[in-house]
């Protein structure tokens, strides 16, 4: 139930949330440069001295892993329900398992994820 419940909600998350910074960014990106450079410096790289920046900056990330999170969540839960499509997994403890398999795996692939970009950013 819970895993049904988190698909909804993670496809309206990315389909709006998503949508929203899809299209500031291309708002941004069609502005010119100075309104893109703008977008990078709130969304990606604020500097400490700034408040503001800052402030967006962390908000901005905290979005970023929420919608990685949500993509990872509603991909997993799509092949969960492509399986049980096929008629496989309808079984308490196979359906169980894939359950929590999905909430794990999306967990465990955003973290991956922003591992690797924290780490490559130093």
């Amino acid at each position: 139930m819970l895993v049904s419940i988190l698909h909804r909600a993670t496809g309206t998350a990315l389909a709006i949330g998503g949508g929203i910074l899809f299209a500031w960014w291309l708002a941004a990106a069609a502005s010119g440069p100075d309104y893109y450079e703008s977008f990078r410096y709130y969304a990606v790289q604020a500097e400490a001295g700034d408040t503001l920046g800052c402030i967006v900056n962390v908000l901005a990330r905290i979005v970023a892993i929420g919608l990685t999170w949500s993509f990872f969540q509603h991909l997993f839960s799509g092949l969960r329900h492509f399986v049980l499509d096929t008629g496989a997994g309808y079984e308490l403890k196979t359906n169980r398992m894939w359950s929590i398999l999905t909430i794990v795996g999306s967990i465990t692939f955003t973290a991956l994820i922003w591992g690797c970009i924290l780490l490559a950013r130093g």
